[in-house]
């Protein structure tokens, strides 16, 4: 017997996805990666097959992977121990060497192979393929002392990002899968956050969205309570006024930048949710924080 009210439930999804679908076809969504969507074996299958279901209805998903926890994890392993400053990982050559290992390796392929299972045509890649981000040596303001700068070592700040390798695979319906390592100008590795890879990606390709799945329900004000419908200006406050601090940084920094050069909508959603993707871009509710196009 058919539970009418499942089905009326379903019907209505359905319906609901519909205007966004037709809105959105054709049109490139960047996704960044990360947190327990990640580590958690049901919500990694969840977020692949919301990417092929983005795919199957038109639109061109092109994920950017972090890898924080395998980093850990493997830094742990040989006795390393992380170390951040201003929500940005230290990298010396030797942590430069596991982090190209296990970004560009172990987690890239392993997020292409939960694609493909779940019927995509994922493609893996790093900055360094076909040398399509440029990166230099990142020199970080103190927020504490603007007349100081913090060296973290091997991390990138991005030159340039050339699109030619990702709009090329988006015409033949694969999807690009991008970990966020660069080239120096003498061939040098960078590791480059995902956040700001995600950011920058998404304005280079004049992305209708760029989504930043993370391990909050979205951006939280000093109660606790989700923040949504914000603009760039009162992200400004919120970070002025200490609201937003550590990790989210780099997230709300390649949000603001995103949104005023041209990508329409940036999402900071609840990655921890089962198929928060979907619920994101194609239902009226959303599990999130949106950030409107600066004006």
């Amino acid at each position: 017997m058919i539970n009418e009210s499942l089905a009326a439930k379903k019907a209505q999804t359905i319906s609901e996805a519909l205007p966004y679908i037709k809105r959105f076809f054709g049109k490139t969504i960047v996704i960044k990666y990360g947190g327990n969507a990640m580590t958690d074996e049901h919500l990694k299958q969840s977020f692949a097959q919301d990417v092929v279901m983005l795919k199957l209805v038109g639109m061109n998903p092109v994920v950017v992977h972090g890898g924080g926890p395998q980093i850990n994890e493997m830094l742990d392993r040989v006795g390393k121990k992380g170390e951040f400053k201003q929500g940005m990982r230290v990298t010396d050559q030797e942590t430069m060497d596991i982090v190209s290992m296990v970004l560009g390796g172990k987690v890239n392929k392993e997020i292409v192979n939960l694609i493909n299972q779940q019927g995509g045509k994922a493609v893996g890649l790093t900055g360094q393929d076909g040398n399509f981000i440029h990166a230099k040596k990142l020199m970080m303001e103190d927020m504490n002392d603007s007349s100081k700068m913090i060296d973290i070592g091997q991390v990138g700040e991005i030159t340039s990002i050339d699109p030619s390798i990702i709009n090329f695979l988006d015409t033949d319906d694969f999807i690009p899968v991008v970990a966020p390592l660069g080239v120096g100008d003498n061939g040098e590795t960078y590791n480059i956050n995902a956040d700001v890879v995600a950011g920058k990606l998404a304005e280079v390709l004049h992305a209708e969205k760029l989504v930043l799945l993370t391990n909050t329900s979205g951006v939280l004000d000093k109660n606790g309570e989700l923040l949504t419908g914000l603009t760039p200006k009162e992200i400004d406050a919120l970070v002025a006024d200490g609201t937003l601090s550590g990790g989210m940084l780099p997230k709300i920094s390649s949000a603001m930048k995103a949104a005023r050069s041209g990508v329409n909508a940036v999402h900071i959603i609840d990655g921890r949710v089962e198929h928060a993707l979907l619920l994101e871009v194609l239902t009226d509710e959303g599990v999130g924080t949106l950030i409107k196009a600066s004006n």
